[in-house]
């Protein structure tokens, strides 16, 4: 059993190991120019990730304690 484990693992590390720069594959090329860009993207940079994907926060954190004002829907079950 612990055989069994130790050659998964191994597995597992080997397949891993295998990194080369993305590229179309042979006969292929990448996609065409938008409309609105000035030259043909590379493939990094059609893989880079929109600020959309990660917005960066737009409300304030709290930095002191403070009591919470009533919530006029917080009201008793029936």
């Amino acid at each position: 059993m612990i055989r069994h484990l130790a050659l998964g693992g191994l597995l597992l590390l080997a397949a891993c190991g295998d990194r080369q720069s993305l590229r179309p594959p042979n006969g292929a090329a990448l996609p065409p120019k938008p409309a609105t860009a000035p030259a043909v993207p590379t493939a990094d940079q059609l893989l880079a990730l929109p600020p959309a994907v990660r917005p960066g926060r737009s409300d304030e954190l709290i930095t002191r304690s403070q009591p919470r004002a009533d919530d006029p829907f917080d009201l008793p079950p029936r």
